[in-house]
């Protein structure tokens, strides 16, 4: 049954997930600018690689195999490359082009991280990063920090990296929609199973159970929340909170 409805869920759950919806918009405005090889760093199950793979030669998924293991997405076999945690198996300037979304908060090291990706970057190679602002924990007990885009600039520019621009994902009412839905997905609907299914929360550990019985009763006010933070962010922007920011970085 979920199976021959997954091409319906699939989408809808995207929808009602207002940070997932804004990453992709926004990758999907970057993706024409990348070229040659790309890494995808904490690729977890390549969710971006249909986004960028027409625009580049080769789609490199990196991990870090002690805690990929753990998590939902460690049946997929997507990453090509494992590493330990501290220097990728790369020599020194081997992509043209690298992501980074949503993995920074993860790495107990930040700034090493971000040395060691503008050390396999190429010199005019493009950077996407991401990473949170206002947002639940995830993936615990790995999530360790937040970011404002004043830290990220001087993260860049510690690792001699410059940032481009800046994007924010989501306004205040982004915050507070998914703030909601996500009380409502986890507390009241126990529905990580379900997302599970649909190929989501790809990065947390699997979950035990899946009640998919209470689904009808919350997923009708997700999508209320949703609609209503979308129509609030037309109607009342306010930039004064956002899910996260993310950052167009080149190498000079």
């Amino acid at each position: 049954m979920l199976a021959a409805l997954k091409p319906l869920l699939v989408p809808a759950a995207h929808w009602v997930d207002l940070q997932w919806s804004v990453t992709v918009e926004q990758l999907e405005r970057i993706a024409p600018r990348a070229r040659g090889r790309l890494l995808d760093v904490g690729c977890g199950s390549k969710p971006y690689q249909r986004i960028f793979e027409a625009h580049v030669d080769e789609y490199v998924g990196l991990e870090l195999k002690e805690s990929f293991d753990r998590t939902a997405a460690a049946a997929s076999g997507a990453p090509d490359v494992y590493y330990d945690g501290k220097r990728m198996p790369f020599e020194d300037e081997s992509f043209d082009t690298i992501l980074c979304i949503q993995v920074l908060e993860h790495t107990p090291e930040p700034q090493a991280l971000l040395d060691e990706i503008a050390r396999v970057l190429r010199r005019g190679g493009l950077l996407v990063l991401s990473a949170p602002f206002a947002f639940r924990l995830h993936e615990q007990p790995h999530d360790y920090f937040r970011y404002t885009p004043f830290g990220l600039d001087a993260m860049c520019r510690r690792a001699g990296l410059t940032i481009e621009d800046t994007w924010a994902q989501g306004s205040l009412w982004s915050v507070l929609g998914h703030s909601l839905n996500s009380f409502l997905a986890f507390r009241v609907g126990a529905l990580e199973g379900l997302l599970q299914a649909l190929g989501k929360l790809t990065h947390e550990e699997r979950a035990s159970r899946a009640s998919f019985w209470r689904a009808p009763l919350v997923v009708p006010a997700m999508v209320a929340v949703s609609a209503g933070a979308r129509a609030l962010e037309r109607l009342v922007p306010d930039q004064s909170m956002a899910l996260g920011y993310q950052v167009i970085v080149s190498k000079p």
